[in-house]
């Protein structure tokens, strides 16, 4: 999720997009156990998913990077709003207990390529208005 700000300036959803794009890089280059997502992996593969559902990792860019905040288990529901207007994305994966590496960095990947995505659109909309 990127939150549905349309008043923040397009100059933010670049620099989001550019700190996505960098983390994005990070998971495609190193091993996940050496990367900002070691904690999300590490909830979502050893979480019991008989309890828990899905895991997130909150963002904030600061100084133009990507800083994973915190983690957070979901079993069913939605956030508060107060976490999620707190952070300036989410990367939520679903709970696999053993899942391999590869298997998760991938996941993460296409999920990351699409908050990119819109955040680059939502820069280009902004600076047409």
């Amino acid at each position: 999720m990127i939150l549905d700000d349309t008043e923040r300036p397009a100059a933010e959803y670049a620099a989001l997009a550019d700190a996505l794009e960098e983390l994005r890089d990070e998971v495609a280059e190193k091993p996940i156990k050496e990367s900002r997502l070691e904690g999300l992996f590490d909830e979502a593969t050893t979480s019991n998913p008989d309890i828990w559902n899905t895991v997130t990792a909150f963002v904030d860019v600061e100084d133009g990077e990507a800083v994973v905040t915190e983690e957070s288990k979901l079993a069913r529901g939605k956030w508060a709003p107060e976490i999620v207007d707190d952070c300036d994305a989410m990367v939520t994966v679903d709970v696999q207990y053993g899942q391999m590496p590869d298997e998760f960095a991938y996941s993460v990947l296409k999920k990351l390529e699409t908050k990119i995505e819109t955040a680059r659109e939502r820069a280009a909309a902004q600076r047409e208005e």
